[in-house]
């Protein structure tokens, strides 16, 4: 059996022994477990960008009322 060109240089953590259902279920859950935590990584990003969506629309709506205060015309009626 050759390792040539497969990517792989560990050594078999296993060594002469023939590989035990325990042996790939320690590899999935480690591999499961790299899984999740890029997952969670998303969702803290897509989470801020939501926030900042959400700050940037409110902030936009507010800076426009406060302009709109400011260029408002003041009609005062008097009867004579």
């Amino acid at each position: 059996m050759s390792t040539m060109g497969d990517g792989n240089t560990d050594t078999s953590p296993v060594g002469d022994r023939p590989i035990t259902r325990a042996d790939l279920e320690a590899k999935f859950s480690q591999l499961r477990g790299s899984t999740t935590a890029t997952q969670t990584q998303r969702n803290v990003g897509v989470m801020a960008v939501v926030v900042a969506g959400v700050a940037l629309v409110l902030g936009a709506y507010l800076f426009g009322r406060l302009r709109g205060r400011k260029r408002r015309t003041i009609v005062e009626v008097v009867r004579a």
